[in-house]
């Protein structure tokens, strides 16, 4: 069908400037409301009828006649409809939606890919800073920043996936203190131990470690504790360094890999902050009032505008944020994209109206954000809310013990990211239909079953389904299967573009409803050698897309379950 579509859209185009020539419009189809209706809808002919002056139904009329002239709908169209005020409702022939089955088992793991497009994309996306173990919240933008970086690598841009982290803020301060504390034994509860203090287990752990002169190494740090509860330098060093080293071990588990750690600190080691600031008031986008240094955000949209260094020197947090922008920009980026927590929506606007400001060619409403609500978690019922390794919350790590990285995966991309979600451990242990990520992976081993037993039972060899004859292919199930494989495509584009992952999980449950009904309707092992092969053709076509799909979200296709 997509081969099909394509050359009917060309045919479209030819006829739209045969009747209509020099009309500004673009060949388009839609998908009818219903599938009654038929395969492809076109508006065209409503769509010319005021700037034509001509009635919608004779201009659809006269559009069909063109049509009709064109070897490609000759080819394909087994019948063209008006209906209601000017549409054309197009029926394919049964040829044009049996040709995705070839066109899967010929192109397997790159159907669906578009060719590389010279152009580089940065997500950013995590960025936890290493002061405890990650959350359920991290975990969220993990499945959803990696599952948009294989979303953009699907459509040809050359992706870089990043990791942004404070290693010397009030917050590392704190957790240095907290670890001190521990080292000369003190604990949550007594009542030297300081307010501000984190009180989870980790602490403990990673006093004992320093203590023991441990030696840990992250992906971008490594340091040996001196075992001195007085070397507070020392402490932090080593407290960043060995929850770097956590972060990694949960980032693992969780099947996300970085390009690149880039940290805050560095912003000012590198002068990039001082140059920021300058080129903002080079450039005449600032204000001093009340011994502070102001910029004009309200130039560019913001509701008031920013303070960017306060009365006693020190910087506001979203300066380096625009200095890491600039830089990020610099690198060569045609896109960027940062996920955050929906708490990050303040900063928006400030960092856009830095980055315009600032003058260093970047183009407005860059860079592009994706913002995502809070999970909670359910269990047994209730809600759960304290992890005793992390103190006050529940952990990525505690949420992969409890069920399993495909299930996290899934169930944190399987809504749209700005609405919150509950995550139900319950049902994420479910072996059943209720269990979204089960419900797919079924549908994969189920094929994989029905595969194995064509092979035992019939001395089926995989080897010959790409020259299948699938004329057979008629049934309802058969026909709405394939036109959901004929979507895999346009549907990934769509989502890349819209960056909307959850496009891909909303896609692998309906193509699974679509095979389980297929399989509930129709015998696949019996009649001619030739029904079975063009059937099990379609079954091989079926675990690819699957495959396909589900790799995106970083989730693994079990050929048993």
């Amino acid at each position: 069908m997509i081969q099909a579509k394509e050359q009917l859209l060309a045919a479209l185009g030819d006829a739209l400037a045969e009747i209509a020539p020099g009309a500004a419009i673009e060949p388009a189809f839609e998908s009818p409301k219903q599938a009654a209706h038929g395969d492809l809808a076109c508006t065209a002919a409503m769509q010319l009828a005021r700037p034509q002056k001509k009635n919608p139904r004779e201009l659809a009329g006269a559009l069909i006649a063109a049509l009709q002239a064109r070897p490609a709908v000759q080819q394909w169209v087994e019948a063209l409809e008006i209906a209601g005020p000017g549409f054309i409702n197009i029926r394919l022939k049964p040829a044009a939606r049996q040709q995705v089955v070839a066109q899967v088992l010929a192109e397997g793991a790159g159907f669906g890919q578009a060719a590389a497009n010279g152009r580089k994309v940065m997500v950013e996306f995590v960025s936890a800073n290493p002061t405890g173990p990650l959350h359920v919240g991290h975990g969220r933008q993990g499945a959803l920043g990696d599952a948009l970086c294989n979303l953009f690598g699907s459509q040809g841009w050359q992706v870089h996936r990043e990791f942004y982290y404070n290693d010397a803020g009030v917050q590392i301060a704190t957790l240095a203190n907290s670890t001190q504390c521990r080292l000369k034994g003190l604990k949550p509860g007594d009542a030297a131990w300081p307010e501000s203090a984190y009180n989870g287990d980790y602490i403990q752990d990673i006093a004992d470690a320093f203590m023991a002169r441990a030696t840990v190494q992250a992906d971008d740090r490594e340091f040996t504790g001196s075992g001195d509860p007085d070397d507070l330098d020392g402490i932090r060093q080593f407290a960043v360094a060995y929850l770097r080293h956590e972060q990694d071990l949960d980032l693992r588990a969780f099947g996300v890999k970085f390009d690149h750690y880039y940290l805050e600190s560095s912003l000012y080691s590198s002068g990039r902050v001082e140059e920021t600031v300058a080129k903002l008031v080079a450039a005449g986008k600032t204000f001093e009032e009340g011994g502070a240094l102001w910029l004009r955000s309200t130039d560019y949209g913001d509701d008031k505008d920013r303070v960017m260094r306060k009365s006693d020197g020190g910087y506001t947090y979203f300066v380096p944020d625009v200095a890491y922008h600039v830089h990020k920009w610099q690198r060569g980026f045609d896109k960027v994209v940062n996920v955050q927590g929906s708490d990050h929506h303040g900063t928006i606007a400030r960092v856009r109206a830095g980055l315009q400001a600032a003058g260093v060619g970047v183009p407005q409403g860059w860079p592009d954000y994706v913002l995502h609500k809070m999970v909670t978690v359910m269990k047994g019922g209730e809600e759960v809310k304290i992890s005793k390794r992390a103190g006050s919350y529940v952990t990525l790590r505690d949420l992969i013990e409890w069920t399993s990285r495909d299930a996290v995966r899934f169930f944190l991309i399987s809504r749209k990211a700005d609405t919150e979600f509950v995550f139900d451990v319950d049902l994420a242990l479910k072996a059943n239909d209720e269990n979204p990520v089960f419900y797919v992976q079924y549908a994969h081993a189920r094929i994989c079953s029905v595969l194995e037993k064509w092979k035992a039972e019939h001395g089926g060899d995989p080897a010959t389904l790409a020259t299948a004859d699938l004329a057979v292919l008629d049934a309802p199930t058969e026909f709405a299967l394939m036109n959901k494989l004929a979507e895999y495509p346009e549907m990934l584009a769509r989502a890349a573009e819209g960056l909307a992952p959850h496009d891909v999980a909303f896609y692998l449950r309906d193509l699974a409803s679509a095979y389980h009904s297929y399989y509930a309707a129709v015998r696949f092992l019996d009649g001619s050698a030739a029904a079975m092969a063009a059937r099990m053709a379609l079954l091989q076509a079926t675990a690819q897309v699957l495959r396909n799909a589900l790799a995106v979200l970083g989730v693994s296709a079990p050929e048993r379950m």
